[in-house]
């Protein structure tokens, strides 16, 4: 009996414990960046730690020491006194020093964490209510790249992250990557970060930015630089032409209603910028920003109720008649 309360004594323990791992997590860094975070949590969680352990002491001392009583109680005792101002004196100057100290290992953090090299790759992300437009700079613009709410990037290189919003300001957060950085309206930032192994990592809006701001998520996904270059080129691809009737039915479809006025799919004639490029959009892990894993049946409640599952985003309910949903879907499901 003894034994099992001691195992239900641990639960809660666990429990909290499995927050420090996972593909969302400061403290389970897996690129340099992140580390280096990581170990200046874990110095100022210790620092605070004795401290507060050390004021804890003091107090419960101060709090059941047993005073004797004076005759005079207005009488001083000098060498008391003494001992109080060097305990105090000595309390203010550590206090002093410790703050110093940690001021000091927080700048030089900053330094190494936004110091800057050569990057391989540079990526320009767009934050928008309420998902990501990512960008893959080129030197030709027929090599450019885009895609949305998912960053692949090649291992141990070094890559570039250009961030600007477009609506209000949002912020660019990937734990097991890298630290915080807004994306404010009319003032490009930067951030730069190396993944040091191959992995699904999710990133998050760390800046409340309207009503769907907790489903404003993102994946960056950390291949070896030989498959990244494999998926940059097949990115490069304009959307194959259906393959069958059913898709080719899909794509007619998609044509006449209200989503070409806002979608790309390039090879095609819908070439708006308003949402998300859809040109390789099924070989995404999710849809809507993380908040759906990719899937038949995702796609086709996306299509139906946007709203439903996303209310106040800017994708409207389209009128789309039952004969018309399973081929829209397969041909969204095609674009690979």
């Amino acid at each position: 009996m003894r034994l099992r309360l001691d195992l239900m004594a641990l639960i809660p323990i666990l429990w909290l414990l499995s927050a420090c791992a996972g593909e969302q997590s400061a403290l389970d860094p897996r690129g340099p960046h992140a580390e280096h975070l990581a170990r200046l949590f874990w110095i100022f969680l210790a620092v605070c730690s004795f401290v507060w352990i050390a004021v804890m002491v003091v107090l419960l001392i101060g709090t059941l020491r047993r005073t004797l009583p004076r005759p005079n109680p207005l009488s001083l005792d000098p060498a008391q006194e003494r001992r109080s101002t060097l305990v105090v004196g000595g309390a203010v100057a550590a206090t002093v020093l410790t703050m110093i100290a940690l001021t000091a290992i927080s700048y030089l953090s900053q330094r190494h964490v936004f110091a800057r090299e050569k990057a391989a790759v540079t990526i320009k992300v767009t934050g928008l209510q309420w998902w990501w437009d990512v960008r893959y700079e080129a030197d030709s613009p027929d090599q450019t790249v885009t895609t949305a709410n998912e960053i692949h990037v090649p291992v141990g290189e070094p890559v570039t992250v250009k961030l600007a919003a477009t609506d209000v300001i949002h912020s660019f957060w990937v734990p097991s990557l890298f630290g915080k950085q807004d994306l404010i309206p009319g003032q490009d930032n930067e951030i730069q970060f190396t993944a040091s192994r191959p992995g699904v990592y999710r990133g998050q809006c760390a800046e409340f930015c309207g009503f769907q701001h907790a489903h404003m998520g993102l994946l960056v996904i950390a291949l070896p630089p030989a498959e990244f270059q494999a998926w940059l080129k097949s990115q490069t691809a304009p959307a194959s032409p259906p393959p069958d009737a059913l898709q080719a039915r899909g794509s007619e479809i998609f044509a006449a209603k209200a989503c070409i006025m806002c979608h790309t799919i390039r090879g095609t004639s819908a070439g708006s910028r308003v949402g998300p490029d859809l040109t390789h959009f099924a070989s995404r892990k999710t849809i809507a920003s993380a908040t759906l894993e990719m899937s038949r049946g995702n796609i086709a409640a996306w299509v139906v109720d946007p709203q439903g599952i996303k209310p106040g985003t800017n994708m409207p309910n389209v009128s789309i008649a039952p004969d018309e949903l399973d081929p829209l879907v397969s041909y969204l499901a095609g674009l690979r």
